[in-house]
């Protein structure tokens, strides 16, 4: 592909790209910044491009790999954020005890639930892979993922609130 064909394309499909992204992120920055990443990486692939059936395919492919691992990285920054010595400098030695306390329930709870809801529990929460990842790996269709993943949350939730009304009345 050509600079001029390049240029072309780039006009063609940013927009669409961009509204692609934008439903992933759903910000404005973080959109247009994906857009020009791929066709940054569509631009650095030079005459391989050439043969590609359909760059619009792999670039739209592209864009939403990008976005996921976007959004993985903000959820691990954010689940980090939350450890920060800063926040729990701002708790009460009460308070970390309950939160550290509420985890190691949690963690109790997602291990007693029956081995596919755990399964797939641990690949949505905590690795944070989407229903499609999960589908493959696990060989389930997705409208079944989310009835199991609704199901195990609501089994943590039921037994989260149990533990602590028990522990109320002790």
């Amino acid at each position: 592909m050509t600079g001029e064909e390049f240029n072309k394309y780039v006009t063609q499909m940013s927009r669409m790209l961009y509204m692609y992204a934008f439903r992933f992120v759903k910000n404005r920055e973080e959109a247009e910044d994906a857009v020009q990443e791929v066709f940054v990486r569509l631009w650095n692939m030079g005459k391989k491009l050439d043969s590609i059936n359909s760059v619009e395919a792999l670039a739209f492919t592209m864009t939403k790999n990008y976005c996921i691992d976007l959004l993985r990285k903000q959820k691990h920054s954010s689940l980090t954020d939350d450890l920060s010595l800063d926040k729990w400098s701002e708790s009460t030695p009460h308070e970390i005890i309950e939160q550290a306390e509420s985890g190691i329930i949690i963690r109790q709870i997602i291990d007693e639930l029956p081995e596919l809801y755990r399964t797939i529990i641990n690949l949505h929460e905590i690795d944070g892979l989407s229903y499609e990842e999960i589908s493959v790996k696990t060989g389930q269709n997705i409208n079944s993922l989310r009835v199991i993943i609704s199901r195990a949350r609501s089994t943590i939730r039921d037994k989260y609130k149990s533990y602590f009304n028990e522990k109320r009345r002790t």
